[in-house]
């Protein structure tokens, strides 16, 4: 089989009731890149990849057309059934850019999976379930406001919530934190503390100081890894990793050196589903527990996302995030991915298990083959 034909698509996700806030963005809505790729035997794999804006990460959606554009011409005539091959002959035309080089990633994955008959999660090792526990994230708000929408969440059957802090006073964020324990204690439901980098060490260390009695895991709190390692033996509180996880070498240098107890990984972020594989089961190896997610997208990287969480041992299982409570339709209107019950019904057709309706997506910005 071979690549004859990559068109590249964008589309818009506006955001439902927005904005959505962080610590450091306010995001009212996304510009997604989608990739669709042709083959010569007629099969066809879409891949997805959509930065939440400018500055949540070095990477934005102008960033990855042009790394897609610089790589796209080299791609024709090479073969998506083997994904290691392809991601190292992406390396050799052009350096970094991960998150572009995903969408090529995730379309192989789905076009291996259309040759095979095979669902993604079966081409990554095999599902362990098919019901996918997924958890909400809520924007940084006011305590009642989290509270509520805590409650909310926990009664739809969510088995996790990520409350989002930083950007104001840190008494705000301890408030929310308390107000949000009131609502879940004792119901299971786990809890997670979300900083996006926002945080400086004095109130990473306030926050866990000022709340030993609530458990919740403080996800990247400081902007960098030497500030987690300057406040790592201080704090009471378990710490992920997400933003500094941009690729292998960080996640092991992370793991190799203590630094923290687990992470929040996105699957565009590490280079797609075949790193992601990788990173699943460096995890395992070390009984890290994490989350399989994506920063935001439509139906193509939220079952990305839901393949690779599906393939996750259950005990270290932290939950696929999906952008699908956010924003309006599914671009297949069929077999769109949802979350029902705070969990994800794993897609059941072969490769990726959606088929998006093109002619949503307009016209392609740019065409190659």
């Amino acid at each position: 089989m071979k690549i004859t034909e990559i068109h590249l698509y964008s589309h818009q996700l506006p955001v439902k009731n927005g904005p959505y806030k962080m610590a450091n963005a306010e995001v009212w809505s996304l510009d997604t890149t989608l990739v669709r790729i042709v083959t010569d035997t007629g099969l066809v794999g879409w891949g997805e990849t959509c930065p939440v804006g400018p500055t949540y990460q070095p990477q934005h959606a102008l960033g990855a057309r042009a790394a897609l554009i610089e790589m796209a011409q080299g791609l024709i005539g090479a073969n998506p059934l083997h994904p290691l091959l392809l991601r190292r002959r992406m390396d050799g035309l052009l350096n970094g850019h991960r998150y572009a080089k995903a969408a090529i990633d995730i379309a192989a994955y789905d076009l291996l999976g259309k040759a095979t008959g095979l669902r993604v999660a079966d081409l990554l090792g095999g599902a362990v379930t098919e019901r996918v526990p997924s958890y909400y994230a809520s924007g940084v708000g006011a305590p009642d406001e989290i509270a509520r929408i805590a409650a909310e969440k926990m009664a739809e059957g969510y088995p996790r919530m990520q409350v989002k802090i930083g950007g104001r006073p840190v008494e705000v964020d301890i408030e929310v934190l308390r107000k949000v324990w009131e609502v879940i204690r004792d119901s299971g439901m786990r809890l997670a503390a979300d900083g996006n980098r926002g945080l400086p060490t004095r109130d990473a260390l306030r926050l866990s100081r000022e709340c030993p009695d609530i458990p919740f895991i403080m996800e990247q709190p400081c902007n960098t890894l030497e500030e987690i390692a300057a406040i790592r033996s201080q704090v009471h509180h378990g710490i992920y990793m997400d933003e500094n996880g941009e690729d292998l070498a960080t996640v092991i240098r992370a793991v190799g050196q203590g630094l923290v107890d687990g992470f929040g990984m996105k699957v565009t972020r590490i280079g797609g589903l075949h790193a992601m594989a990788t990173f699943r089961d460096i995890c395992e190896a070390r009984t890290l527990p994490h989350t399989c997610d994506d920063a935001w997208g439509g139906d193509i990287i939220n079952a990305a996302c839901t393949h690779i969480g599906a393939t996750v041992s259950p005990r270290l299982m932290e939950g696929v995030w999906l952008a699908a409570p956010y924003v309006e339709g599914n671009y297949d209107s069929k077999n769109g991915i949802r979350i029902e019950g705070g969990h994800i019904k794993l897609p059941e057709g072969p490769g990726l298990g959606v088929v998006p309706d093109e002619g949503i997506f307009g016209a392609p910005i740019a065409s190659f083959g």
